[in-house]
Order: C-alpha cells, then sequence, then structure tokens
C-alpha cells in the first residue's frame, strides 16, 4: 500500500515527460535568445582566393541561417553582396577583390536569432590562375529523368569567358570528352544522349590565363521506366472480407508504388486519397459495404521519377 504514492508519483512524471516530447514535436521551440558564433573566415582575414569560404556553429532547432555580406562595413554598406538562406552552415562564394563585411543569423518557422557581429576581411585582386570557379546547378550526384538540362555556374573576377566540360569517363582523355564549348556567360543548355552517369566541370578564362578547373559534378540521366508490376493477391474478382491485404510483386529498380483503386465502373477513383504512393508491396484496404466490387492497379516508379506500365487491371467483392 505504501508503494502507491510512489508509483502515482513516478507515473505523472513519466507523463509530463511525455507530454513536454510530444509537445516538442508540434511547437517549434523558440530559438530568439540564441546566439550565432562565427567560426571562419576570423576577424580582418585576408584572403588571395576569391572563393571564401563562411563557417559557423549550428544552433539548436533552426532550419536555415541567413548569410548576409556586404561591401565595405553594415554601417556604411556601399552595396547588399549577398542575402542567402543556407540549409547548413557552410557556405562558399566567389567574390571580386574589396572589402567585405559578414554575419549570420539563424531561422525556423516561427523564430529567429540576432545576427552575429559583423566581421571584416578582405579579398585581393590576383591573377585568375589561382582561382576556381563556383558550380551551381544542377547540384553534384543529382538524378534526373528530363533530358534537357542548363548547366549553371558563378562569375569570375577577371574572365572573358567559361569553358564548360561534360563527359562519362571522368575526363581521363580530353579528346573524347563529349562537351567541350568556351562561352562568354554563366550557363549553357545541353541534351542528353542517353541514360548515362555524366560529369561535369568549368574552367574560366581570359586572353592571357585560365584559371583551376572547378570540381566535378556528377548527375545521372535516367528515363527508362521500371517493368511492369506483377499483382499477387487477391485473386481476380476474388469474394473477399474487409480488410483486403493488396498485394503485389516487388520490381528490381522501384523506389515506390503508385496504387489505384476505382468504383465499380472501374474509372471513378475510388476516392481522392487514390492513388497513393506507396514504399511497400501491400496495402489494407477497409472501405466499401458488401456487395461492392473494387477494382485496382499498381505502377513502380524509379528513384528518377519514371512510372511503369500498370499491372493488369484486377477487381474483387466485398463479402
Amino acid at each position: 500500500m505504501k508503494l502507491k504514492p510512489f508509483l502515482l508519483l513516478t507515473a505523472c512524471f513519466l507523463s509530463v515527460l511525455f507530454l513536454l516530447h510530444s509537445c516538442k514535436e508540434f511547437i517549434e521551440p523558440n530559438i530568439s535568445k540564441s546566439n550565432i558564433t562565427l567560426e571562419a573566415p576570423f576577424n580582418n582575414y585576408q584572403s588571395g582566393s576569391y572563393t571564401v569560404n563562411f563557417w559557423w556553429d549550428e544552433v539548436p532547432d533552426a532550419l536555415h541561417y541567413r548569410l548576409q555580406i556586404v561591401t565595405p562595413n553594415f554601417d556604411s554598406a556601399g552595396s547588399l553582396v549577398l542575402d542567402s538562406l543556407v540549409a547548413g552552415n557552410k557556405f562558399a562564394v566567389n567574390l571580386v577583390p574589396g572589402k567585405y563585411q559578414w554575419r549570420v543569423s539563424a531561422e525556423n518557422g516561427s523564430s529567429s536569432t540576432g545576427f552575429s557581429a559583423a566581421r571584416s576581411f578582405t579579398v585581393s585582386n590576383s591573377s585568375i590562375k589561382q582561382q576556381s570557379v563556383q558550380l551551381s546547378s544542377p547540384a553534384n550526384n543529382t538524378l534526373s529523368n528530363q533530358s534537357a538540362v542548363v548547366f549553371q555556374w558563378g562569375s569570375l573576377y577577371g574572365a572573358t569567358g567559361y569553358r564548360l566540360e561534360i563527359d562519362t569517363n571522368n575526363f581521363q582523355n580530353e579528346s573524347t570528352v563529349i562537351y567541350n564549348q568556351l562561352v562568354p556567360g554563366q550557363q549553357v543548355s545541353f541534351t542528353f544522349p542517353k541514360d548515362q552517369v555524366y560529369q561535369w566541370r568549368v574552367r574560366a578564362e581570359n586572353d592571357t590565363a585560365q584559371s583551376q578547373w572547378s570540381a566535378v559534378n556528377i548527375i545521372t540521366y535516367d528515363h527508362t521506366p521500371p517493368a511492369q508490376v506483377s499483382l499477387s493477391s487477391p485473386a481476380n474478382s476474388q469474394t473477399i472480407a474487409l480488410p483486403v491485404s493488396l498485394q503485389w510483386n516487388t520490381v528490381k529498380s522501384a523506389a515506390k508504388y503508385k496504387l489505384y483503386a476505382f468504383k465499380s465502373d472501374s474509372t471513378t477513383a475510388y476516392n481522392q486519397n487514390f492513388p497513393m504512393v506507396l514504399t511497400n508491396t501491400s496495402y489494407s484496404f477497409n472501405l466499401g459495404v458488401s456487395g461492392d466490387r473494387v477494382y485496382w492497379k499498381v505502377s513502380a516508379i524509379d528513384a528518377a521519377g519514371n512510372e511503369g506500365q500498370a499491372s493488369v487491371l484486377r477487381s474483387f467483392v466485398l463479402q
């Protein structure tokens, strides 16, 4: 009997902890009192590279960070060079020679921190031979089912043109790359000739010098749809009680499946939830009344977004 108060207190304590944890999942924490700590570049940094890498400490419960760069300083800003939301706590950008200041604030959906104390840095003038271009898009390791793509990159001070190379053999032999052109701007439209993994890079050039090659980004083009799905159960026209376990076989290249369910006319979607996308190979159907005939089919979707041919259309009757 003496244990009851203790057990009751313990249960209450655990309930409070559970509620606090559950509330955090639904109520976004306020981060307005948090502080941002900048790591690099340090104050009054002198950069011989046009590419400046910014780094700061992460703030708990922040979703993204606002990075601002001005020239020459925030007290007497002549130009806002950058005002960008960054997903992580690192960011790299190419800048022209000059004096700058930078600062960062953290944000989530409902609150934000104040800006960090501003730091100053200087980018010195130098030859483009020591510089490199920053690639913009497509991002590295992109998977796409679109044959047409636009390659984009940032500008580099002192460049009069940019050489884009595209290859499928990691640039082992520059004489056989599939694309090699010097262009005046910072983007090129390209159409992939076939499904394959492609690499691309960019170099800045002027009349007297060439920059270093950028990092190599990879993009995979895949427009081949997965194979047709094969339904396993229930059998076609089977009479079966709710809930009905709809099952189909795994398709090797599928990342997910699209389940279609129709009313007795075989063409009208059963409700607004269909078709639905699933990651497994079964679904528990628990709708309708006795005597209803329900039609269904399934298609496979791969990681690139290609949807394969749907399975044959089957039906079942609710018992």
